[in-house]
């Protein structure tokens, strides 16, 4: 696996997610949050910007073949939890398969979405 292939998948796989409706964000992981830190010390908490592919964790698995792709989001709590899980799962996956075949490289995917937070609604 190549640094860019990785990186395309975390942009395909956050732009299907975020257009998901209900989906409100998504959350970093623990690195991208850490690195994030890191950065603040010489900038301002104003101008540090987070790309949305930073709620996007995506490996090869060289012994099972195929990619693992865990997408970490925050709902808005416009609609139930599990229903726009399975929204993300099946949008993420879909835009990946269409991806990969597109590019001559067919793989299983299997997507993994992580519910980190729900926003309440305000009247």
């Amino acid at each position: 696996m190549t640094l860019s292939e990785a990186v395309d998948i975390r942009q395909i796989a956050a732009r299907a997610a975020l257009a998901v409706p209900g989906v409100a964000g998504l959350q970093p992981t623990l690195g991208h949050r850490l690195a994030s830190v890191a950065v603040r010390v010489s900038q301002t908490v104003a101008t540090a910007f987070r790309p949305p592919e930073a709620g996007i964790q995506a490996e090869r698995r060289p012994r099972s073949s195929g990619w693992h792709v865990e997408v970490r989001c925050v709902l808005n709590g416009e609609r139930r939890a599990l229903d726009t899980a399975r929204d993300v799962r099946r949008q993420v996956r879909s835009a990946l398969t269409a991806h990969l075949a597109q590019h001559g490289t067919p793989e299983p995917i299997t997507v993994l979405v992580t519910i980190t937070r729900i926003m309440s609604q305000t009247s």
